[in-house]
């Protein structure tokens, strides 16, 4: 069966992107690059040698050199000599190597957590002010729905949606829904 409002949805013209669309792009890209010119010398190293180890490039590299390793000190060469008959120098160089990978991959998501923990507060700033500007709206609408005697079924819950509750009470009572003994 087709949906009646399908041939609506088909010939709709696409949005058009609006100016504020734009601008938003704008600044999420102008704020990226501001972070990439701020990170220090320090970071920028780590983020590339974490890129690197997370690579093919990475992968391909240590089967190659640690392929070879093997072939030559399990005698497979003729004519090149064995360096290390108990491939204790190649676990000592990978254990060495595997501190450094994952030191650089902790600092990469230590950035990454703080980035993280920037977005969050971002989203729930825009999500208190999308709060405070529905619950002005709905006390506009409610109002004016007063104003001109129109009664609605959600007239018993519009005084509560409309009061407004701040980000401190919001904390204060998960504070205490989390201090609570559990049942």
């Amino acid at each position: 069966m087709q949906d009646p409002h399908e041939a609506v949805y088909r010939t709709a013209p696409p949005a058009q992107p609006t100016q504020r669309l734009d601008r938003n792009i704008r600044a999420v890209l102008k704020q990226r690059e501001e972070d990439e010119r701020s990170k220090t010398a320090q970071e920028k190293i780590s983020q590339h040698i974490t890129n690197f180890a997370g690579s093919l490039n990475f992968v391909f590299l240590h089967v190659l050199a640690f392929g070879a390793w093997i072939v030559v000190n399990l005698g497979f060469v003729p004519g090149v000599p064995i360096f290390d008959p108990t491939f204790a120098m190649l676990a000592m160089i990978a254990s060495v190597e595997a501190i450094f990978v994952t030191t650089f991959v902790l600092i990469s998501q230590n950035r990454m957590a703080r980035d993280d923990a920037r977005r969050a507060d971002l989203n729930l700033q825009i999500s208190l002010l999308a709060e405070q500007e529905a619950t002005r709206l709905l006390a506009l609408v409610s109002t004016i729905a007063e104003h001109l005697d129109v009664k609605t079924g959600a007239d018993a819950t519009i005084d509560e949606l409309a009061t407004e509750i701040t980000p401190e009470q919001v904390l204060h009572r998960l504070d205490e829904r989390e201090a609570a003994p559990r049942k």
